[in-house]
This record gives structure tokens, C-alpha cells and sequence, in this order.
């Protein structure tokens, strides 16, 4: 519980932030300081292999006890809430109905690959579809997902025929549950996330809709990033929704505005790191484009590079080697000398630069099962390194990185990632960045959001093995990509 005590009559504003593992729910003053918090685990489902899904209903109740946790703790400063906001994971879809609001398919997570090998029907638009949605062809976005429940769910087949089917990214459906007023709308974030967005026209691509044949009007309405999504009911109170972002382009406004000499990590089920693009670039080649807020007259943009095996991929390792307390561990085993092994990271599809979705995670080398635990830590440090090289035919370098989420605990991560990049690396105290960069919008973006207390800076050392290991990672990497494209 924390604290209100000392709290003044500023406005309050409630961030609500859902992600791969839990619903949190926090509560920020006009100076960007929490001053209540509520968090409620979620659970995951892996059924059959490339199948991730999420039950909806559980994901609507978390936000809800979530919320209440935060809000018990204020007392009456709980009438000073002006505005909620609303973050969540993109690229993962639910449908539902529009009358009841019941879910008809599980949420599918991003991570879910199942009709991966329906989009090899598409490989011929790879090229237009990438310049208009800012995304390559992959099963991770949404339209793979939409297109697997219409043809495959005998519930959203009836709810078709009947008039009754909504579908669209999960915020669209987790807003048509939590306010009253129950809105089919879509954010900019999210909606780009499916496939069937287009970054320049900011609204629903049309010429994309009828190559995937997914009908317009079984979809949410796109509106700004800032917009009166409607009322979030809080015991007493009608609190007004007023942001929906996704996780990771909230998280790049929690200190303040962007920055465009630095390059900003988010970690978590994956870790993604993005630079400031100031206007659309188009095609982006290995990298995405992607658009973080619509305002106004104001649309921001971003590269992006994904990293789609981190929380998870040590979820898998957790589970491969039967690790005991890995996270906690993890300190410990970096601390001692060794040369731990490769390893080749594929966990949920391998992602940018390289997009292979069915990649075969190895590791290279022998080691004992706490040095391969560090080995797939590493193996995250080296794919942010490969996204920021190939940053660096887009973008001027980067003078400083920002990182944060739950990985960026990990002061060994931090260290290493500095050491490889080159780079000062900033780690602020307040990690979880996507509720923070909520509250920042819903205050309408401050000029004084400053940081409670400053974090730590982990500066660039020589480390030459783990350079050398680095460049033994990346030739390894292209040597197994070049011989799983022989064999197929």
C-alpha cells in the first residue's frame, strides 16, 4: 500500500496497464509520482505448439481487481480521478459478440503463430504490404489471426451470419467490456498491429481488407490516440477513458518527451527497441514502422526492432532445464567466470532484422545449465544489438540507450548491453515505463514529469570475450539461417 497522506489537491489519473503476465493498475499525481497500485497475475495457454491464447474473461476480471486494488488504497482522494488510459499488448486479437459482449475464441496472444502457413499465399504483396502497414508479412500481427477464427470457429461463423460478430485487436475488445457505453473502437497502436492498417492514411487500408478478405464492418472504428472512448464504472464513480495506446509505445513517454538521440528498450515477453522517426519513412526493410500517438494534428512515428524471445525465452529455458528460481539466480551465475555457450533465440518466431517464424532455437557450444541460462540472456543482447545495427542504415547513431521493464532489473543485462553497443545505457528507478507513459499522455504531457529520484547509468567497459562472442553468435546465425534455407 502506498501512502497518501501527503498527497495535494492535484488531479489524479489511473493507468491501467494489461501485459503478457498480469493487469496492473496505477495511480499517478500531476508531478508523475505513483501514489497507489493494484496488480493481479494473468495466466497463459499453450495448447499445441505455435498456439498462444489468453482467456478473455480472465483478462477482463484482473484489470477489474486491478483497478479496485489501486483505488481501494486512495480513501476519498478517489474522487480526484479525472481520466483513465488504457495500454495493453498489441498484435493479440479476440472476437466477440457486439450484443452480449461474450467472448466467441480465446484472446490470441502475439505470440501465436498457428496460420503462419496461410500467409505464404500473400509472399507476392510482402513489398506493398510493408510500405503500407510499416510491418513485414508475418503470423505475429493480427490478420492471420482474425482470418484462422472466420474460418475455423463455428461460433464466429454463426455470429457472422448473424449480425452479431465484433473482431479486432484485444484493447478493442477489453474497451467493449470495461465501459459502460460499450464502444467499437480501435487505437492507432493496435490497429496497426493487424495487418490491415495503413500507417500513412491512419484508418483501415482498404485494398488490404480485400486481399484478406476480412469485411470492414466487422471491425472496430479507428479513432486518435487521445479520443472519449467512454466511461470506466469505479464503484461510485464514472472515471472518463481517455488514452488507449499500446504497451510498448506507452512506455516511450514515461520521462517526458521523446528524445531523439536516444534509443529506447522496452523489455518484457519480448523486448523491442525504438527510435524517434519524426515523420512516416515507409518502407522500413527489416524493421518495422510504427506509429506510438495520434493527436490533433500531431502523428508520431517510430523504427522499431523486435525481439520476440525474452521473458519468454527464459520461460522456455525455465522449463527445458527445469530451473528452479532462474530470475532470482541469474545475478549469481553471471557474477561467476566462464565462457558460456551460444544461443541461437527463436523463442515465439525469430523477429527483426532476420524474420524466419519457425526458426529452430539451439545452443552452440557445451556448457553446464546455468551457463546456458546466461547464454540465452546474451542471446537477448545480441539481437538488440543486430536491431541497432541495422538501425544505423535508417537513422543517425543513437547517443545513449533507455531501458526498462522487468529484464532491466538485471544489472548484468544492462552492463553487457552497454559493452556491446557502445553505448551508456540508462536504467530508470521506475521501471515499468508503459503505465508511466500513460499517465504522461492523460496529463497531457507536461513539461515537468521528472523522475522522483534519478536511476543508474551503466557505462561502456571493455569486454572483449563478450565482443568475440557476439561476433561468434552472429556468424553462427547466419551459417544455421543459411542452412535452413537449403533445406527447404
Amino acid at each position: 500500500m502506498i501512502e497518501t497522506q501527503n498527497l495535494s489537491s492535484s488531479s489524479l489519473y489511473l493507468a491501467i496497464d494489461q501485459g503478457g503476465h498480469a493487469s496492473r493498475a496505477l495511480v499517478f499525481d500531476y508531478r508523475g509520482n505513483v501514489v497507489a497500485e493494484g496488480h493481479q497475475a494473468i495466466s497463459i495457454s499453450r495448447p499445441r505448439p505455435d498456439w498462444v491464447e489468453q482467456d478473455p474473461e480472465e483478462l477482463v476480471e484482473s484489470i477489474r481487481i486491478a483497478v479496485d486494488k489501486a483505488v481501494a488504497t486512495l480513501g476519498q482522494h478517489r474522487h480526484r480521478l479525472v481520466a483513465a488510459g488504457l495500454a495493453t499488448q498489441r498484435s493479440s486479437i479476440a472476437c466477440w459478440d457486439k450484443q452480449t459482449g461474450a467472448a466467441l475464441t480465446p484472446v490470441i496472444s502475439w505470440q501465436d503463430r498457428r496460420a503462419h502457413d496461410w500467409l505464404d499465399r500473400f509472399s507476392a504483396y510482402t513489398e506493398k504490404i510493408h510500405h503500407n502497414t510499416g510491418l513485414p508479412l508475418t503470423a505475429h500481427y493480427g490478420v492471420s489471426k482474425m482470418r484462422w477464427c472466420l474460418d475455423h470457429v463455428p461460433a464466429v461463423k454463426q455470429a457472422r451470419e448473424q449480425g452479431r460478430l465484433a473482431l479486432g485487436p484485444m484493447s478493442s475488445f477489453l474497451l467493449f467490456r470495461l465501459l459502460e457505453e460499450r464502444p467499437l473502437l480501435v487505437d492507432p497502436a493496435n490497429a496497426s498491429r493487424t495487418l490491415l492498417w495503413s500507417l500513412k492514411g491512419l484508418d483501415w487500408d482498404p485494398e488490404l481488407l480485400t486481399l484478406f478478405e476480412v469485411p470492414l464492418d466487422l471491425l472496430p472504428r479507428s479513432v486518435p490516440t487521445r479520443f472519449e472512448f467512454g466511461h470506466l464504472p469505479i464503484g461510485d464513480q464514472r472515471v472518463p477513458l481517455r488514452i488507449v495506446n499500446g504497451d510498448q509505445s506507452a512506455a516511450m513517454f514515461a520521462y517526458g518527451r521523446l528524445q531523439p538521440d536516444t534509443a529506447y528498450i522496452n523489455t518484457g515477453t519480448g523486448a523491442f527497441v525504438s527510435r524517434p522517426a519524426g515523420h512516416y519513412r515507409g518502407y522500413a526493410r527489416r524493421l518495422l514502422a510504427s506509429i506510438i500517438l495520434q493527436e490533433n494534428d500531431e502523428t508520431t512515428y517510430v523504427l522499431e526492432g523486435t525481439v520476440n524471445g525474452a521473458g519468454s525465452a527464459l520461460d522456455w529455458v525455465t522449463r527445458e532445464l527445469g530451473l528452479d528460481r532462474l530470475f532470482e539466480r541469474l545475478p549469481e551465475w553471471f557474477a561467476r567466470s566462464s565462457t558460456p555457450p551460444l544461443f541461437l533465440n527463436g523463442i515465439s518466431g525469430l523477429g527483426s532484422p532476420y524474420w524466419i517464424p519457425d526458426f529452430a532455437s539451439r545452443f552452440i557450444g557445451e556448457g553446464e545449465d546455468w551457463e546456458k541460462a546466461v547464454a540465452v540472456v546474451e542471446s537477448i543482447i545480441f539481437l538488440l544489438q543486430a536491431n541497432l545495427e541495422e538501425m544505423l542504415k535508417l537513422s543517425s547513431p543513437p547517443q545513449q540507450i533507455q531501458i526498462s521493464g522487468g529484464l532491466a532489473s538485471l544489472d548484468a543485462l544492462c552492463q553487457r548491453l552497454a559493452d556491446v553497443t557502445g553505448l551508456p545505457v540508462y536504467r530508470p528507478v521506475e521501471r515499468e515505463a508503459t503505465a508511466r507513459g500513460i499517465a504522461y499522455l492523460l496529463a497531457g504531457g507536461p513539461a515537468h514529469w521528472p523522475e522522483t529520484d534519478l536511476g543508474i547509468w551503466f557505462k561502456p567497459a571493455p569486454n572483449p570475450p563478450l565482443i568475440e562472442r557476439y561476433r561468434h553468435w552472429r556468424d553462427a546465425m547466419q551459417t544455421a539461417m543459411r542452412n535452413e534455407s537449403s533445406a527447404a
